[in-house]
This record gives C-alpha cells, sequence and structure tokens, in this order.
C-alpha cells in the first residue's frame, strides 16, 4: 500500500490561491433577464435588499445542501449576529428529516418557505452545480411569495438556477471547493460591508514577495 503523502511547493500552493483568486474576480453577474450586471452594482443591489428587507419587517432565507448548507447557516448567523440583519437558514435536522420522508426531499426548503415566507423576503438560494430539485422548488415556491431572489451557482454555464433570480452570481469552475468557497466569500463580503468594512485599493505589486 502506498503511503506517501502528497507533497506541495510553494509555487502550486501560490497557484492554487491565484486560480481561486482569479474566479472570484470574475465571478459573473446576470439579472432575471439573463443580461450581465456589474459586479460591483450587484453587492450594492444585494447590500439593499438586505437593509430595506430588513427594515420592513422582513427577512433573508439562506438555503443549501451539504457544504451550501453550511454557508446557509454561517451566513444566517453572521447577517444576523454582525449584519444586524435578520436571516435565517431553512436546515434544521428534525425538519429536514420530518418532510424529507414525508413530501420527499425535493420539498424540504420549498414547504419551509411556503410556511414562513412572506413578500418583501429575501430568498439567498445556494448551489454548487445549480441543478438540485429542492433548491430550484425553493426559488419556485419564493417567487410565488414574492420574494426578491439571489442565486449562487457554479459549474455549468447554463445551469437551470442561474436562470431564475432577480440577481444570478455564477462562479466558472466545476471543482465544488473553489465554486463553494467562492460562494462563502461573495456573501461574507455583502456582511463585511454592511458592517461597514471599507478596502483601500490594491496597489500593483501588493502580496507577498516570490
Amino acid at each position: 500500500m502506498n503511503t506517501m503523502q502528497p507533497v506541495v511547493d510553494c509555487q502550486e500552493l501560490r497557484s492554487y490561491f491565484a486560480t481561486l483568486s482569479g474566479l472570484l474576480d470574475g465571478a459573473e453577474v446576470t439579472a432575471a433577464s439573463g443580461e450581465r450586471v456589474d459586479y460591483a452594482e450587484a453587492i450594492n443591489r444585494f447590500i439593499g435588499w438586505a437593509h430595506s428587507a430588513h427594515d420592513a419587517g422582513n427577512k433573508l432565507i439562506f438555503v443549501g445542501n451539504g457544504g451550501s448548507a453550511a454557508i446557509a447557516s454561517h451566513m444566517a448567523t453572521d447577517y444576523s449576529k454582525n449584519g444586524d440583519i435578520r436571516a435565517l437558514a431553512l436546515n434544521d435536522g428534525a425538519m429536514l428529516t420530518c418532510l424529507g420522508n414525508d413530501l420527499g426531499y425535493d420539498r424540504v426548503f420549498a414547504k419551509q418557505i411556503e410556511l414562513h415566507a412572506r413578500s418583501g423576503d429575501v430568498l439567498v438560494a445556494i448551489s454548487s452545480s445549480g441543478r438540485s430539485a429542492n433548491i430550484l422548488n425553493a426559488v419556485a415556491a419564493a417567487r410565488s411569495r414574492h420574494c426578491r431572489i439571489i442565486t449562487l451557482s457554479g459549474f455549468k454555464p447554463d445551469n437551470p438556477l442561474r436562470r431564475l433570480g432577480d440577481l444570478n452570481f455564477y462562479i466558472a469552475s466545476e471543482r465544488y471547493g473553489f465554486v463553494e468557497i467562492g460562494h462563502l466569500t461573495i456573501c461574507q463580503a455583502v456582511v463585511d460591508f454592511v458592517c461597514g468594512l471599507r478596502m483601500k485599493p490594491a496597489m500593483e505589486g501588493d502580496g507577498a514577495s516570490a
């Protein structure tokens, strides 16, 4: 049995981080019409929708599976505690197993949205593939409740989720790690800016030396 561990050198590690940075910097955003939206404008809309939902007594609802569920929980916590933005994630274990058992896993988020969502809420739907049936059904349920919808997806550029949101963030990679970190970073950037973070412009040559 081969017990040799892979050896990664500094150049390969930097290449990994540079690839991730490039994917984040090059993320594409589209509107419901499919029209491209400027990245900064999309982030500003996200911030504005979060504020306006909270100020009107509404909330952000995060949904995702697996790693995306962890992102949903993380972000619901950070938006609530750090951003003072009313937010929740629909991934309570007992609720998911109950609804999965009784209605089918494809309905575990949609049913909760039908029960709890109200006009003016914002659904943040996270799916690396953009093809998870329960996420697509959640979006349909939120649309019927007149919620605003933000999607985060990756993998294939024509994935169905990417066509369903009012804002659709897309990471052009088929590696789960890159897509999930990209989604987390976009959501984290929004809550950091909500909290008042301001960044100095990056200067040419910034960063670690070779």
